[in-house]
């Protein structure tokens, strides 16, 4: 799926994600070339035209956050937009951005990621899992990557021009490519004592 350096294929450690009972539920289409201009010029299309008429078939978040939930995606909103000098109330200008994803950021390759619609939570564990393994390949190998979930909206344009069974839900997308610029790191994260309990650690 991804090449290092001197060309070696890393299909072993990106397909070796936990699974429970090796179910493997994933399914990726790899683009490039002009496989993936296609894909982007049909999604660049409908974000343009159409973008009301296409919903995800699975909800990504819920409803009404509640905190501390809400405000970390706020601010998100603040810190991320605020970067790129977009305005909250610049609607137009939020859109262009986001239209950025369906050129998968001008990424060399794009994959698109599906999974078993007939399959229970856990196995969404295991497709998870397997998405960081291929983010820790391409790090691993001097890449970078973004998982994108905004491709799922586009199920009923990626479907047939992927040709994917209808029993395989578009989960996201993920961009690869090389490091455009060295940043670091703009969203802060929560400190460990936020999200974990210690019990039985005392020396």
């Amino acid at each position: 799926m991804l090449r290092s350096r001197d060309g070696r294929s890393s299909r072993y450690s990106t397909s070796l994600a936990p699974s429970g009972a090796n179910i493997q539920p994933w399914h990726v289409y790899v683009l490039s070339g002009a496989a993936k201009a296609n894909v982007s010029a049909a999604l660049l299309n409908a974000h343009e035209t159409c973008r009301d008429e296409h919903v995800s078939e699975y909800k990504y978040y819920a409803s009404e956050l509640p905190d501390p939930y809400l405000k970390r995606r706020q601010e998100f909103g603040r810190l991320f937009y605020g970067s790129l000098g977009i305005r909250q109330a610049d609607a137009e200008a939020r859109s262009r951005q986001t239209a950025k994803n369906y050129a998968f950021f001008g990424a060399p390759v794009g994959l698109i990621v599906t999974i078993d619609r007939r399959l229970e939570a856990g196995s969404w564990l295991d497709l998870g899992m397997f998405v960081q393994n291929v983010m820790l390949a391409a790090a691993g190998r001097g890449l970078q990557s973004c998982p994108q979930e905004t491709f799922s909206k586009y199920h009923r344009i990626l479907r047939p021009l992927l040709s994917i069974p209808e029993e395989q839900l578009v989960v996201c997308g993920i961009s690869v490519g090389k490091p455009a610029v060295e940043g670091h790191r703009l969203m802060p994260r929560a400190h460990v004592d936020e999200f974990a309990t210690f019990l039985g650690m005392e020396a």
